[in-house]
């Protein structure tokens, strides 16, 4: 499971006035975006996430500074550094994360598969363990 996360490159497109990078649902990442949200001024020393889904799938972009990205699939850990804006970190469902380690003015973009759904929410690693486990194909 672990290695379905993986990063997924977001080819800038140069030119005199800037750079341009694209995402489209369905084709550069695979699922359709049904959600955006973005994680910005978060704390010295704090951590975002803390939690696991069966479902959600998400593309985790740093569009300013870095943070680090954990995965974990209930058997094995894998830690992402994120420190570019033209690369991305797919993350599938059955999967629990974190994020942490936030430079200074770091901003973290997130593309979702799905509208927020409380009940896929784990905020419990056991109970996400126990349910990653009953759910695998």
């Amino acid at each position: 499971m672990i290695d379905q996360c993986r990063l997924i490159d977001l080819p800038p497109r140069h030119d005199q006035r800037g750079n341009l990078s694209v995402v489209e649902g369905g084709i550069d990442v695979p699922f359709d975006i049904r959600r955006v949200y973005y994680l910005y001024d978060v704390p010295g020393g704090a951590a975002r996430a803390g939690h696991g889904h069966l479902e959600l799938q998400q593309l985790f972009i740093a569009m300013s500074g870095s943070f680090d990205v954990i995965v974990d699939d209930g058997q094995q850990r894998r830690k992402f550094q994120l420190n570019r804006s033209y690369y991305g970190l797919y993350v599938p469902g059955r999967m629990w994360r974190e994020v942490e380690n936030f430079s200074s003015g770091a901003v973290c973009l997130v593309l979702a598969s799905t509208l927020y759904e409380p009940a896929d929410y784990y905020h419990d690693y056991q109970d996400f363990v126990a349910a990653a486990q009953r759910h695998r194909p």
